[in-house]
């Protein structure tokens, strides 16, 4: 049996396809290999009884993560994936490579993501490119939910947000500087934390600052992480992730005044993927892994 997975840092979608290609879905939290090592990895999958019920049927593994960008990093998974999938082979890859093969439709593309964090790649059918590095939340992560996530905490604590968003943060999260400065700076897995905001800020996104806010974080995005590409204003870009997702009119917005061309909008790409994994694993067609 084949075991796709699509992970980003807050949970992880999980596909097992059997050879009529008939398949079954999973969900667990999101392993990313910055904040989990390989026990960590392998605890937590054992704790989903369901995943594990066909653990010893899975032949081949395609694991595609938030933070697996060398071979240092892919190996941790790898190592936490193996301790429970005995007898499968296992490919660990970025998460970019599962949004460029989700959204791929046999044209030179790029692709993003737009979900906890960001990032984007180059796709031309054969070679996953990126031109400038993801930066994480602390230097990078334009457009993400940790990024506006960081923007409305700052300014809460500044008292520069509307009145009603303020008063709706503190009255549900319990906000104050100190749980604010502990969450961030003390425990682990901040970025989740501060993407967390991002279904409250939502719920307020016809408020002038925040749909301010929101566009101006797509342009810096744009402008960084896809404008960067030389063939951007002659190829589609694709989006990926539930930020890209839920607010697909100000992502558009923010395309037109940047150049460039939307193509798909996803809120995540176990569909895609599950897709070009049938075109290319069961009819032995070479793909890039």
């Amino acid at each position: 049996m084949l075991l796709i997975a699509d992970s980003g840092s807050t949970k992880c979608d999980w596909r097992l396809v059997a050879e009529d290609k008939t398949y079954r879905e999973f969900k667990s939290m999101g392993f990313n290999p910055y904040f989990h090592d390989e026990a960590f990895i392998e605890q937590e999958l054992e704790k989903n009884s369901d995943l594990m019920a066909y653990a010893e049927k899975v032949t081949a593994i395609f694991f595609y993560g938030a933070g697996c960008s060398s071979t240092a990093l892919k190996r941790i998974v790898d190592r936490g994936l193996s301790r429970v999938f005995t007898k499968a082979q296992i490919y660990v890859d970025h998460d970019l490579v599962a949004a460029a093969f989700a959204v791929y439709e046999d044209e030179p593309c790029i692709s993003c993501i737009l979900g906890t964090g960001s990032n984007s790649c180059h796709f031309d059918g054969d070679i996953v490119r990126e031109e400038v590095p993801a930066l994480a939340f602390i230097l990078g992560d334009e457009g993400s939910g940790s990024y506006f996530g960081k923007k409305v905490l700052a300014d809460f604590l500044y008292k520069k947000l509307p009145e009603s968003l303020h008063n709706e943060l503190k009255e549900k999260y319990g906000l104050t500087k100190d749980v604010i400065m502990d969450r961030v700076y003390m425990k682990p897995n901040a970025n989740v934390y501060l993407a967390s905001f991002m279904k409250t800020i939502s719920q307020f996104k016809d408020e002038p600052y925040v749909k301010e806010m929101i566009v101006n974080g797509f342009i810096h995005f744009l402008e960084n992480h896809v404008n960067c590409y030389r063939d951007a204003s002659k190829v589609k870009t694709h989006f990926i992730g539930s930020v890209a997702y839920y607010h697909s009119d100000l992502l558009k917005e923010a395309a037109g005044k940047c150049g460039v061309t939307v193509g798909k909008i996803l809120k995540k790409p176990i569909d895609g993927l599950y897709d070009y994994h049938i075109a290319h694993y069961f009819a032995k067609i070479p793909f890039r892994v």
